[in-house]
């Protein structure tokens, strides 16, 4: 079986270096708010080249603290994407507020920033960068400086992708990332990160992950529990240093599926221009996606289908004005979008294999 995703592979090749930073913490038994913490929160914003973040518990968590941060609450409304996981409107609603959904644009699978319906109660745009592409970073800052909306990042799949030289999640008042375990840089379970551009949003962040605190018994603001553990943050700060190679080898796989793929007809992700894609996900689009997804399956090709029901048709929504909407691109990736493995760990005889499969068994939709 060749995996979507072989965190398996990876671990066996980072064993070692996990193993020698477990014992440490554990020797140490400190495991919140602790130096791993702090060490990772400062590897990971030196990475991506920002002053200001915090790290958290979750992805979805990761939202609602950069909303809350930004003041966005209950009578505001939000303009996102449907084409997503659940976890990004959950988190808009978490808070009070309410998603107001627009279609995608067809080559990056991105929210579209034409004809953004801005309404009196609209706070904020949340651009999410799908698949480890990124939206239209550029149209969507300019449609929010002149409305004076916020915009949050949701770049829990792009971690590394870049907009014009700017990294996601940078560019925004706040992007959010999740660690999961099946992401391009995931956890051992949840965790998650925010980053704010304003070190006044940031330390409000910081303070609502952590009870509201402004020292360890004193409490300026009502906040909650969004830590990350210290367990989390080490096995984080081992598997960073590696993202750049991990990123690099995504690319090529997806470089190859590409030349092999679009030729027979498959439409694939098309990176917006001067846009950089990392490939948490490869999708094509798939006639008969459903069939096609069993095929691959009995023949040991672990694929994928990302997002079957979009967000405006889902039942927990149903009764939202958002569910009331006309979103055709968004409804045609979700009935043809097929995700094929893909890894920084993938080998090129397991590329050639997956290629040689869906050339044999599926049909460009």
């Amino acid at each position: 079986m060749i995996p979507l995703v072989n965190l398996q592979r990876q671990y066996a090749g980072l064993k070692a270096e996990i193993d020698a930073a477990f014992a440490a913490v554990l020797e140490r038994q400190e495991f919140i708010n602790g130096r791993e913490v702090k060490a990772f929160t400062a590897a990971y914003l030196a990475a991506f080249g920002a002053k200001y973040g915090t790290a958290c518990s979750n992805g979805t968590t990761a939202i609602e603290l950069a909303l809350k941060g930004l003041g966005v609450g209950p009578g505001d409304e939000v303009i996102t994407t449907a084409h997503t996981f659940f976890a990004t409107v959950e988190a808009i609603m978490n808070v009070g507020a309410e998603p107001v959904f627009v279609d995608i644009e067809p080559g990056s699978y991105t929210l579209d920033p034409a004809n953004l319906p801005v309404g009196r109660k609209t706070r904020a745009i949340m651009p999410v960068q799908l698949y480890g592409g990124m939206a239209d970073m550029t149209a969507i800052m300019a449609a929010a400086a002149s409305s004076n909306l916020k915009v949050i990042e949701d770049a829990a799949q792009a971690h590394l992708a870049t907009h014009k030289g700017a990294m996601a999640g940078t560019i925004g008042d706040a992007g959010t990332f999740s660690f999961y375990p099946g992401k391009n840089l995931g956890a051992y379970g949840d965790a998650g990160f925010v980053i704010a551009r304003d070190a006044h949003v940031a330390v409000l962040i910081s303070k609502l992950a952590d009870h509201g605190r402004e020292a360890k018994y004193s409490h300026d603001v009502i906040g909650g529990n969004a830590r990350m553990d210290e367990l989390q943050a080490t096995v984080l700060s081992v598997k960073l240093k590696h993202l750049k190679k991990w990123t690099a080898r995504r690319q090529a796989v997806a470089g190859y599926y590409n030349d092999k793929l679009k030729r027979a007809g498959f439409k694939v992700i098309e990176p917006l221009t001067h846009s950089t894609c990392v490939y948490h996900l490869y999708v094509i689009e798939a006639a008969d996606r459903d069939a096609a997804a069993d095929k691959l399956k009995a023949a040991g090709i672990g694929v994928g289908v990302h997002y079957p029901i979009p967000l405006h048709k889902q039942p927990a929504l149903k009764n939202l004005a958002a569910s009331n909407v006309n979103l055709p691109r968004t409804d045609h990736a979700a009935a043809h979008v097929l995700s094929l493995p893909i890894c920084g760990d993938i080998t090129d005889a397991e590329v050639e294999t997956v290629t040689d499969a869906v050339l044999k068994m599926v049909r460009p939709a």
